[in-house]
């Protein structure tokens, strides 16, 4: 099982949105991602203050993996530091 826990901040009629939440399905078939959780950053005040306008943001136990396009390269290896270990910062509040 792949470690962490991703998580999309997104909103509605969003076709970036939309876009990431593909190529994660379709990445999701070749590799072994984590649970995804879908968030609306408008359904939250502290999203919306710390991601406004720019999503989608895919976060990686609370970590910024990208924003607006999906970063696969930046996902595998913050998956390959996590399976080993390695901590990274969560995103300051």
């Amino acid at each position: 099982m792949a470690p962490g826990r991703l998580r999309l901040v997104q909103r509605e009629e969003c076709g970036l949105c939309e876009e990431m939440l593909a190529e994660l399905t379709r990445l999701g078939r070749v590799l072994d991602l984590p649970p995804l959780e879908l968030v609306d950053v408008d359904a939250d005040p502290v999203l919306q203050r710390r991601h406004g306008y720019e999503v989608p943001v895919l976060l990686l136990d609370g970590s910024v993996v990208c924003r607006h396009r999906l970063d696969r390269e930046e996902l595998e290896r913050l998956l390959g530091a996590a399976a080993r270990g390695t901590r990274f910062p969560a995103d300051p509040a």
